[in-house]
């Protein structure tokens, strides 16, 4: 992993830091796991802006990605790693011993040639998945399940990576990338690892028309706003807003938005540090 620095011979040039792309070893991706990409541009069924500040950005196909890793005890070998244009992972193509090829979610040291499996009673190597009541205690997992067979839906992006730290009967105790440690049961599967691309936060995009290729449009300032229009417009001169809220009027910046009586808060440990 490595990020090169652009010399700065324009103004957006000047501060741009990319990504150097050393672990991506193919440009081509593979055909048959492609699938068209329709943009919204923020609008919903009728045509009506439903999401503001959406829209353009360059044209993507769906790259068809295995969570749920359910061949089970059958090595597969790893081909090429590769750049995914709707995630900040990079992604690793794999081809089974019967020639079917799947996307997995690559992860930090996974190598081109190296076998990657998923299962009970398997080794604890990087890139296998495996249920966390089989994975020794202070492991670095990712792409963690929460319900049994439902696929990886926690520590997917680039970077993250979560530790399993006890198991307790039917709970295994997790530490999040967030910092909030919560109980999943030990029959999720969870992938040995960091995820892949863990430069990612250095990158500076440079300009504003970056921002614009990834279908990202020119956000106003709720402060620049009239009173009409959000609740921290308006003012004389150049108010400061008050108080940050969201258009809606919900507080922002520290305010817990997560129901006190929502199911599921007994399974969390220790919230997130704010």
């Amino acid at each position: 992993m490595s990020v090169r620095k652009i010399k700065p011979t324009t103004p957006g040039q000047r501060f741009k830091i990319v990504n150097g792309y050393d672990a991506v070893t193919t440009d081509k991706p593979e055909k048959s796991l492609l699938q068209p990409l329709k943009r919204s541009g923020g609008r919903n069924s009728q045509g009506k802006m439903t999401m503001r500040y959406r829209g353009g950005g360059h044209k993507r196909r769906y790259r068809i990605i295995d969570f749920k890793r359910d061949r089970k005890g059958e090595a597969a070998e790893v081909k090429s790693i590769e750049y995914d244009p709707n995630r900040s992972a990079f992604i690793a193509l794999v081809t089974y011993a019967d020639g079917e090829k799947r996307y997995i979610i690559a992860q930090n040291g996974l190598q081109v040639g190296q076998k990657v499996e998923s299962g009970n009673k398997i080794a604890p190597e990087i890139g296998n998945a495996m249920p966390l009541s089989d994975i020794p205690l202070g492991t670095i997992i990712s792409c963690i399940e929460l319900r049994p067979g439902q696929g990886a839906v926690l520590a997917r992006s680039a970077g993250t990576f979560a530790q399993l730290m006890a198991r307790d009967g039917k709970f295994a105790t997790v530490k999040m990338p967030s910092g909030e440690t919560r109980l999943i049961l030990v029959n999720c599967m969870a992938t040995i690892g960091a995820v892949s691309n863990s430069d990612h936060q250095l990158i500076v995009s440079g300009k504003a028309g970056r921002s614009r290729w990834l279908g990202r449009r020119p956000r106003t300032r709720p402060v620049a706003m009239n009173p009409v229009d959000h609740p921290m417009g308006g003012g004389e001169g150049r108010a400061s807003g008050g108080h940050p809220r969201s258009r809606n009027g919900v507080p922002a910046k520290g305010y817990r938005t997560r129901s006190r009586t929502k199911d599921t808060n007994k399974y969390i440990i220790e919230r997130r540090k704010k």
